[in-house]
């Protein structure tokens, strides 16, 4: 029995359901050293998580005045997609989705990941069957990603429910201000395997009415039960 007034979930993909986040990390900051600019990866994970690359390449160039050299994103592309195979599910995200899947309820993906990038990502976890056709990236809304409304709108307009009556699941201070401004409820979702840089409280404060640990936590709160 689900116990919130929710019509349709939709999901955050990295640090959410899948633990990608050190796998690009340790990419880009490897990369980045090979061309002239050292960054410790806790800081570089601060503004990677939630982020576009775009975004990336602007607060790079800001901040360190590091221009993006001819052929960076071609071999960042390939380097990523090859550690993007290794990406495993978050512990219980599988069971999470399975669940939503017998209760009836709705859900969707809604990543700043580019597309290709989104679906590796949920074929190297096994989550791409369980997810089907309702993954969104930015590509979707003419590029305005998170934290921008636009993408968990879209996502929400794709089950045929009103952003009011969604839930979105987050874990960066980036994705929780989108779903607020899309008008859902959000919850912070804190069950990846890396050191977060946003915290419990950073994610309250940008408008998350709730922070759970893990997706035990997730699934309890919703009333759903796994089927053993």
């Amino acid at each position: 029995m689900i116990l919130q007034p929710f019509q349709a979930i939709l999901f955050d993909l990295d640090g959410v359901l899948v633990d990608s986040e050190e796998l690009a990390n340790g990419v880009w900051v490897e990369l980045l050293a090979q061309h002239g600019l050292t960054l410790d990866r806790a800081r570089f994970m601060s503004r990677a998580v939630g982020s576009t690359h775009a975004a990336l390449f602007d607060w790079l160039r800001l901040e360190y005045g590091w221009e993006r050299p001819e052929g960076f994103l071609p071999d960042l592309d390939a380097r990523l997609a090859r550690a993007f195979h290794a990406t495993p599910a978050i512990e219980g995200a599988a069971d999470t989705l399975v669940a939503l899947r017998r209760a009836g309820l709705p859900f969707a993906v809604a990543s700043n990941s580019l597309r290709a990038r989104l679906h590796l990502k949920l074929e190297a976890a096994g989550l791409a069957l369980l997810v089907g056709e309702h993954a969104y990236d930015p590509a979707h809304v003419g590029g305005r990603g998170k934290p921008q409304p636009d993408l968990y709108a879209y996502a929400a307009e794709r089950l045929g429910v009103s952003p009011a009556r969604c839930l979105v699941v987050e874990d960066s201070v980036t994705g929780v201000l989108a779903g607020v401004s899309a008008g859902a409820t959000v919850w912070g979702l804190l069950a990846g395997g890396h050191v977060h840089p946003d915290s419990a409280a950073a994610l309250r404060e940008a408008g998350a009415v709730r922070v759970l640990n893990d997706h035990a936590e997730l699934r309890a709160a919703l009333g759903l039960t796994v089927v053993a």
